[in-house]
């Protein structure tokens, strides 16, 4: 039974109330919520990693003993710091020591190297890079070192033979460990206010370089509080996480949460279908954050008796597919899937909290919010606008780009686009002259719809979407239409550039699990039931493995650049063929015969 809009309006007001205790020019940060957990539940389970357990007060003077030892080699507050590690507890006890200082944390993501980790650091300024040990090959690609100090932290995890600690300024880890676990004097982040910035935390760069977005210890607290009320969340709930704490998900939205609530956290280095239920049994997890492909990577593990056995009852994320929305809660018993909607540097956001399968929030009144959605045209990359000369916005059922008014007032927290490092990036991210002459708002690049209750509904990202035959295809609704496909495990959907043609052709790359033979017949039989025939793809990739960023989301551009071109990748390819109702191994007479062009 659907929620009436004041219903839901009663729970969206309980999660601002949260977010709105929080003012700009407040002397409170992420250090000092920190300080207060560990004084009011000094004793209480804060980290678990590997049948260890860290208590509030134990990562807080772990901190400390960081906080002391960077400021001994002289690194102050306002400048920035990278810091480079997997997923442990040494991360918190870094990143919080810096934040205690006044440092800005920029989040390095641990799979990068080479021109990819150069442009991170230098996007970031950064001063120096802390890096665990199991990163610094990370930096034998890269004039990184030469550019910038590096400081290892020990990782016990591997042989010291295997370490290049030559790369290194100092072990850091080391002088930690012989500093004081006292909580700084005051002074040392005196004049420190809600609004400065305390993280870099770099978007997901499925479609080139990631942009170093600013995270100011207002927009942090904010997101835990928020969600602390949204999913109800106590001192009694523990959370998993395996997604990396580079990334918002892990290292805002969970690791904040967690703290506003006085709640702990298992600490995984990284995600596995096989061992989750068994952490989830192991710990009594009770809360999980989810993004991108790993709900359907745990539908794919096969089902046993003991599906249901758990303690699991709530998941909070993003970008669970609709087509798999009620299965994954039926087979596993899950009470409450809390789905949302934003970015790493949104201003505005969605949250279901109406447990409404498939939908990734509702607006039940358009006055409560300074989200709008606006009509998009893919064909000319343009927002059309009426007679007047404002953006037109959609009406139910209609695909259109979600926007943010930006809010730049003293006492509000809420509604404020904090940018990036790049000063053209963040210009370049807000329309002005919108609604009305003079106003600002926010583009998330995001195409949305909504139902006439007021339900919205992710379509897909901009530049993912295309057009083929004079027609648009989404290509998260080819995915959704393809995803059920026996044997496969992903699917990556995707447009590519026929020369002489106009748009761009459908192609599919798939991922099929170990030892199933992909079937191009059947696939063919699928596609063509279940999609018009300018939606069905044009060519197939068969993958090893679906290339993902660190948060699961599937990554394109590389694909989009390589095509259809069997010269650029060694990946068995395959062309639809209408005449034999199948998709047939690529070969030049074939796409001859098909009246295709080879691939530019």
């Amino acid at each position: 039974m659907i929620p009436t809009r004041e219903e839901t309006q009663r729970k969206l007001d309980r999660c601002a109330a949260a977010g709105q205790a929080h003012k700009p020019g407040q002397p409170y940060t992420i250090a000092d919520r920190l300080e207060a957990r560990a004084a009011e539940r000094p004793h209480a389970p804060y980290l678990h990693y590997q049948g260890a357990t860290l208590t509030y007060g134990e990562v807080n003077a772990r901190a400390n003993r960081v906080a002391h030892a960077v400021r001994s080699l002289g690194l102050r507050r306002g400048e920035v710091c990278a810091l480079m590690m997997e997923n442990r507890p040494d991360y918190f006890s870094v990143w919080f020591g810096l934040v205690k200082l006044g440092v800005t944390v920029a989040q390095i993501n641990t799979q990068i190297r080479g021109a990819s980790l150069r442009h991170a650091l230098q996007a970031a300024g950064a001063k120096v890079c802390i890096a665990g040990e199991e990163c610094l090959a990370n930096f034998d690609t890269t004039d990184a070192r030469e550019a910038l100090p590096i400081w290892s932290w020990r990782d016990e995890a591997i042989a010291a033979a295997d370490v290049a600690r030559d790369a290194c300024a100092l072990d850091l880890s080391m002088l930690a460990a012989r500093s004081a676990d006292d909580n700084l004097p005051p002074d040392w982040r005196a004049g420190i206010v809600a609004s400065d910035r305390a993280l870099l935390v770099y978007t997901s760069g499925t479609t080139g370089l990631p942009k170093a977005s600013v995270t100011s210890h207002m927009r942090w607290l904010m997101s835990g509080d928020v969600m602390r009320v949204a999913a109800d969340i106590s001192g009694d709930d523990v959370f998993y996480c395996f997604l990396p704490l580079f990334h918002g998900a892990a290292g805002m939205s969970l690791a904040s949460t967690a703290l506003a609530a006085g709640a702990s956290i298992v600490l995984r280095r990284r995600f596995s279908s096989s061992e989750f239920w068994n952490d989830v049994r192991r710990y009594r997890v009770t809360v999980c954050q989810y993004i991108g492909e790993i709900c359907r990577y745990l539908l794919n593990v096969p089902a046993r008796p003991d599906d249901r056995d758990h303690t699991l009852r709530k998941m909070i994320g993003a970008g669970l597919g609709a087509d798999i929305w009620e299965t994954f809660r039926a087979r596993f018993g899950i009470e409450r899937i809390i789905e949302g909607w934003g970015s790493t540097e949104a201003n505005t956001a969605l949250s279901n909290l109406d447990n409404r399968p498939g939908s990734c929030g509702r607006v039940p009144f358009w006055e409560k919010t300074n989200l709008r959605i606006v009509r998009y045209d893919p064909e000319t990359d343009k927002h059309p606008r009426d007679a007047a000369g404002w953006l037109i916005p959609c009406e139910p059922g209609e695909a259109g780009e979600v926007i943010g008014m930006v809010i730049d007032h003293p006492e509000i927290g809420g509604g404020r686009f904090e940018g990036y490092t790049d000063a053209d990036a963040t210009r370049h991210k807000v329309m002005r002259d919108v609604f009305r002459t003079g106003d600002a708002w926010w583009r998330s690049g995001d195409l949305l719809r909504y139902d006439a209750d007021g339900y919205f509904y992710f379509v897909d990202r901009i530049g993912d979407t295309f057009r083929w035959k004079s027609e648009n295809v989404s290509t998260l609704e080819v995915t959704h239409a393809l995803s059920d496909f026996a044997g496969l495990e992903i699917v990556n959907i995707y447009g590519v550039s026929v020369p002489g043609q106009e748009g761009r052709a459908g192609m599919a790359a798939l991922s099929m699990k170990p030892g199933v033979e992909f079937d191009a017949q059947a696939f063919y039989g699928l596609a063509q039931s279940r999609l018009p025939a300018y939606a069905m793809p044009l060519f197939v990739r068969l993958s090893g493995g679906a290339d993902l960023t660190a948060s699961f989301k599937l990554r394109k551009v590389d694909l989009q650049r390589e095509g259809y071109d069997p010269a650029r990748f060694d990946d068995p390819l395959f062309i639809r063929h209408d005449e034999a109702r199948t998709y047939a191994p690529y070969s030049a007479e074939l796409l001859a015969r098909l009246n295709l062009p080879p691939s530019a």
